[in-house]
């Protein structure tokens, strides 16, 4: 970690499998609600608590980068909250910032995140993404640590932390299974582990490397059980989406597979459709 990246190295063996000390964040458990003010760790958003008490497994991120935005951005979104109710899969959906508001406004049963921010706040700081205005603007959580957007460990904690003042969650990207339990141990609500080089191709983690996806569930489990643990990167496919669940973690997702495609609600419902009937079928034959 010599850049003072989240990029860690070491085995299995270096993992502790307690909760590294980082502050408010550490030690939090997917689903839990700390007591306190707003602003000391206490939640301070009635749409961010009710988008806390709705993510859980399974779950599919809807992650629209720059591939997508305005109406068309809006109408994904609409079609995805169908999916939400009718399937009770949690769908994280993450479009551009500037379409957070809108997309807000149209849905009620999707998980509105944005696609990043900065552990800044209210005063100076011109040019970075505050908490609260992403909170107003109608967003309950942040993918943070995406591979087209790193950041340091120490900034994943502190916005982690500032999300956790607000109420909001956060689904936090890990790069192997070594950096998703590091990551695990600053209490994030979600950790989505992806080897970058598979992102945005036509080779699935689950069928390429199946035991990066157990072993990433595996070494964030150790750390804390409560937090969920998602891996992507070469989703393509409904195969590809219900391979992933049927490896162990608590979901998937997928971009330019279904954005990319010639009809992107279609391919969005039946990866969706996939994830629901493979987490059927493993919670059934548990």
């Amino acid at each position: 970690m010599s850049d003072g990246r989240a990029d860690v190295a070491g085995g299995a063996g270096d993992i502790p499998t307690g909760t590294m000390d980082a502050g408010p964040a550490a030690g939090h458990v997917a689903g839990g609600v700390p007591g306190g003010a707003p602003g000391a760790g206490g939640r301070a958003s009635s749409a961010a608590v009710t988008g806390r008490g709705r993510l859980r497994a399974p779950v599919f991120e809807m992650g629209l980068k720059g591939y997508t935005y305005g109406a068309e951005a809006v109408r994904l979104a609409v079609a995805a909250d169908r999916l939400a109710a009718d399937l009770g899969v949690t769908i994280v959906f993450d479009p551009q910032h500037v379409d957070i508001p809108a997309v807000a406004r149209e849905t009620g049963h999707i998980l509105v995140f944005a696609q990043h921010m900065d552990p800044v706040t209210v005063g100076r700081g011109a040019g970075y993404v505050l908490p609260e205005a992403l909170r107003e603007a109608g967003a309950v959580g942040t993918l943070l640590n995406h591979a087209e957007h790193r950041l340091t460990l120490a900034d994943i904690a502190s916005t982690i932390r500032r999300a956790q003042e607000l109420g909001m969650l956060t689904v936090v990207c890990a790069d192997s299974p070594e950096e998703a339990a590091a990551v695990a141990m600053l209490g994030p609500d979600v950790v989505l582990a992806e080897p970058p080089d598979l992102i945005a191709t036509d080779r699935s983690a689950a069928t390429e490397i199946p035991w990066f996806v157990e072993r990433a569930a595996e070494l964030v489990r150790r750390v804390d059980p409560g937090i969920l643990v998602m891996c992507g990167a070469g989703v393509r496919t409904p195969e590809d989406a219900a391979r992933m669940i049927r490896l162990g973690v608590d979901g998937t997702g997928s971009t330019s597979a279904i954005l990319k495609a010639d009809d992107p609600i279609a391919a969005m419902t039946a990866m969706i459709e996939a994830v629901h009937a493979a987490w059927n079928e493993r919670t059934h034959a548990a």
